[in-house]
């Protein structure tokens, strides 16, 4: 069994400000992928919405997510996206399990 943690987040910018939500991302991207744990961390827009984005995050671990939440970096993202965003992420946590097709 895999300790992998699979997140996906639904990020909705204020109306006509989703270019401010790519620029951020473009900035913190390559951090998040730096640091221990992180699997996976693409920023997906929504096709038809420019301000409406879909991030797939993937962990080695709950305690690589926890430590990624702490990072300095990330603290000052939570700071910044107030002056973008709509309202807070949506975070839906991923059951491990596959189900058949």
């Amino acid at each position: 069994m895999s300790d992998e943690v699979r997140l996906v987040v639904i990020i909705t910018a204020q109306p006509g400000k989703g270019s401010q939500q790519l620029a951020a991302f473009a900035k913190l991207a390559p951090q998040v992928r730096a640091e221990e744990g992180c699997l996976q961390y693409d920023l997906h827009p929504v096709v038809g919405n420019p301000d409406s984005f879909v991030l797939i995050e993937k962990w080695a671990s709950k305690d690589s997510l926890d430590a990624h939440h702490k990072a300095a970096h990330m603290v000052e993202a939570a700071r910044h996206n107030p002056s973008f965003r709509a309202g807070p992420a949506t975070v839906l946590l991923l059951d491990a399990a596959v189900l058949p097709a």
